[in-house]
């Protein structure tokens, strides 16, 4: 059934007693009455923009990085996904191959986010096109990168250091180091979610139970390890002393968590994930952190040149919509479906130029920028499954 804006408007005086997922009345027009086909239109119309500037030779986008070339190619996959469409299919599955046949394990620098921004492109992939080619990509490089992820005891392969097994009296059990050089000692929040995030799809696919125990041991190590006293997910720790170089906070740490915390709770039917995924939802949207009263997002605001921040709020909003599309709980559906229409209208109220948007989702509008592309095709494509 439609989410109309009546819908809306009667949620917001009926929030969930137990975690208060009510919908501020401050957030700036949080329905939407287009219809589906409307939501798919525009969506395309945003991925057509971007779409010539990749060069399909290097499965690079002019204008942005790697890594945020695989969320592009996510952003294309799952709007078929959505949509029930194979309008991208060919340029999805082309530019998969390509960057796989060119980078090994889908590592081209040295990292493994990048490794598994692409590898969960490639899952979307067989979700939406049932190309098993797509899922055989996604299951090497989680295979790759399953040797930088610490087991009990500070066991992990290929580190020229001692790794503990505990910090500050907590298993460092689950964490995945960020790169897969010897002396590189960072471990961090976006690379472990996002191998919870691919362990608990393959989990899906798959009857072998590995997935499954490295997706709990992922999801526990953030909860107990990297989450601060108002429960939003902190970004990384030093896996060899214990220390925290700082206390940043990003919207993708979250974002990506809570994608992985939507599946893990479908996995295993465990009552503790579905209560921890409506907690930090409810903690992320609400945060001053990144938005202001209104409920847009501020951050990556960048009209002027590209940075790693700017595609950060992007995975935000496909974690949220994964969790919106599984959830059962039906305060969280409200309050995530309110969330990501404030992000849709302010694109479009305010950000918009035609079919091309602005990395400063409160505007004002801007010529075409690859990286304003890339931040906005995740809302666009989240409208889709959101108002649905």
């Amino acid at each position: 059934m439609m989410l109309k804006s009546s819908l809306s408007i009667l949620v917001l005086v009926a929030a969930s007693a137990a975690q208060d997922l009510g919908v501020p009345l401050s957030w700036r027009k949080f329905s939407d009455s287009r219809s589906k086909a409307e939501h798919i239109s525009i969506a395309q119309a945003g991925i057509d923009q971007l779409t010539p500037q990749l060069d399909a030779s290097t499965a690079q986008f002019n204008g942005i990085g790697y890594w945020q070339a695989g969320n592009v190619i996510s952003a294309m996959a799952n709007q078929d996904h959505f949509a029930g469409t194979t309008t991208n299919k060919a340029t999805v599955l082309n530019t998969l191959n390509t960057a796989f046949s060119k980078y090994q394990n889908f590592d081209q620098f040295g990292f493994n986010d990048d490794a598994l921004w692409w590898a969960t492109a490639a899952y979307y992939a067989f979700r939406a096109y049932g190309d098993t080619n797509a899922l055989n990509q996604a299951i090497a490089t989680w295979q790759h990168v399953s040797q930088f992820s610490i087991v009990d005891g500070g066991r992990v392969s290929g580190k020229s250091f001692s790794v503990p097994a505990t910090c500050n009296g907590i298993t460092m059990t689950g964490a995945v180091f960020w790169r897969p050089t010897a002396d590189d000692q960072g471990v961090n929040s976006i690379t472990t979610g996002l191998f919870l995030t691919l362990s608990a799809f393959l989990a899906t696919t798959s009857s072998d139970a590995k997935y499954k125990n490295a997706a709990i041991a992922s999801a526990n190590w953030i909860k107990n390890q990297n989450m601060n006293s108002a429960g939003l997910v902190l970004d990384s720790v030093n896996g060899h002393d214990c220390s925290r170089p700082n206390d940043w906070l990003f919207t993708y740490n979250n974002g990506k968590y809570i994608e992985g915390l939507a599946v893990l709770a479908d996995v295993t039917g465990d009552q503790q994930w579905y209560s921890l995924l409506a907690n930090l939802v409810n903690n992320a949207v609400k945060t001053n952190t990144w938005e202001g009263s209104d409920g847009i997002i501020t951050e990556g605001a960048s009209p002027n040149e590209n940075n790693d921040g700017v595609g950060f709020k992007a995975v935000f909003i496909r974690g949220l919509n994964e969790a919106f599309v599984r959830t059962t709980n039906r305060g969280l559906n409200i309050l995530i479906h309110s969330y990501i229409d404030v992000q849709y209208n302010a694109l479009l109220d305010l950000a918009s130029n035609g079919n091309t948007y602005s990395s400063a989702w409160h505007g004002p509008p801007q010529g075409f920028t690859a990286w304003g592309q890339l931040a906005a095709l995740d809302v666009l494509v989240s409208a889709i499954s959101a108002n649905t």
